[in-house]
């Protein structure tokens, strides 16, 4: 009985590896939010070759036959048996919703850690020395804060989280530069819009083109009276309504059911062509997520402009790029005037989410003065 036991525990630890050499790849990039590991190259240096085992080990951790199958398997059992979320980095809240729990997520949604006087006093600082040293070169800038979903669907989390503050750390920054004029806040507009329709993603941390249309509206409003020339934002009577139902998005795919989870994505079709075109990098779509994305116009009348940004920007590009000749966007929290020399804009706009609040504290001697 001990034998056949045995033979069984080996057949089937051996099945995953039996299957990659019968040219099954057991994995499903589709599925997951991230980038899998690559099989290993050698190039038959010594370096190449001490790291071909561990390059390898990677490479089988995420192809292994039935991978993808077992992962699908063990979330469903977690999410639809034991009702709580597969991922740490997920937070399973009601009617189908779900929140990004990593990156302090949770502890902005309960208010848990305000900011102290010297990271306000920071933010305050670097703010308005950006100001003065755009100004100083005839640069307008806007300073904006995306709100997290959590916040505008607070009472989609689960009851089980408390909520330790009255002010979060978004609130305290607004209230800091409250007297600048700089930041703009977007929130009133995301709950009117909620009262009407959805605007954020159920399966995704961010907001969908319903949320992005008026959060795009207020960013575009406060560049015009900067910059009397850029045109008016649209309105959604240059939009047609859409719906379809798509796989589970990037929260999703942390928990490894993109094919499993659905939702509808309730979309804007615009009514007018759209002018503006990713020019770098080459063959790029305008939601990409890349490091530096540059779209253009070929209208010189059109302001030129410096986004500063992050994963929230992305569905906005497609908005804010009809607006502006050349618009580079820049994925990093902090100004960086270095970046803005070589652009020659207009207005510089600068985004980032409330969560990042907790991550980023900026240096306001890395801002130049005037």
């Amino acid at each position: 009985m001990k034998v056949v036991l045995i033979a069984l525990f080996v057949a089937v630890i051996s099945l995953p590896l039996a299957a990659n050499l019968a040219g099954v790849d057991g994995a499903d990039p589709g599925a997951e939010n991230r980038e899998l590991a690559a099989f290993p190259r050698v190039d038959g240096s010594l370096a190449s070759i001490t790291a071909l085992a561990s390059g390898f080990s990677a490479w089988f951790d995420d192809h292994f036959g039935f991978r993808s199958r077992l992962v699908r398997w063990y979330g469903e059992s977690r999410l639809f048996l034991l009702r709580v979320s597969p991922s740490a980095a997920v937070v399973k809240g009601e009617h189908g919703w779900f929140f990004y729990g990593d990156d302090k997520s949770v502890e902005d949604y309960a208010d848990a850690e305000p900011m102290t006087d010297g990271a306000l006093a920071n933010w305050r600082a670097a703010v308005t020395r950006a100001r003065d040293w755009l100004s100083a070169r005839g640069i307008a800038y806007v300073f904006t804060i995306a709100p997290d979903k959590h916040l505008i669907y607070a009472e989609e989390m689960p009851a089980t989280l408390t909520r330790l503050g009255e002010l979060s750390r978004t609130d305290q920054l607004f209230t800091a530069l409250q007297d600048t004029g700089l930041a703009v806040d977007v929130r009133a507009e995301l709950f009117d819009a909620k009262t009407r329709e959805r605007v954020y993603q159920q399966t995704d941390t961010h907001w969908n083109e319903r949320g992005a249309l008026p959060a795009y509206q207020r960013i575009i409003a406060a560049v015009r009276a900067r910059v009397p020339r850029t045109p008016a934002a649209w309105t959604r009577d240059d939009f047609t309504p859409a719906e379809r139902t798509i796989e589970g998005l990037d929260l999703a795919g942390m928990m490894g059911l993109t094919r499993v989870l659905r939702e509808v994505d309730l979309t804007l079709v615009p009514k007018r062509t759209r002018r503006a075109r990713v020019i770098e990098p080459a063959g790029g779509k305008p939601t990409d997520e890349e490091g530096r994305l540059v779209t253009e116009i070929d209208d010189p009348s059109l302001p030129r402009a410096v986004i500063f940004r992050d994963s929230f920007t992305s569905p906005l590009v497609p908005f804010l790029s009809e607006h502006f000749s050349r618009a580079v966007y820049l994925w990093q929290n902090d100004f960086d005037a270095d970046a803005v020399s070589k652009e020659h804009p207009d207005v510089v706009i600068q985004e980032i989410v409330g969560r990042h609040l907790y991550n980023f504290i900026p240096s306001p001697e890395l801002v130049p003065k005037p």
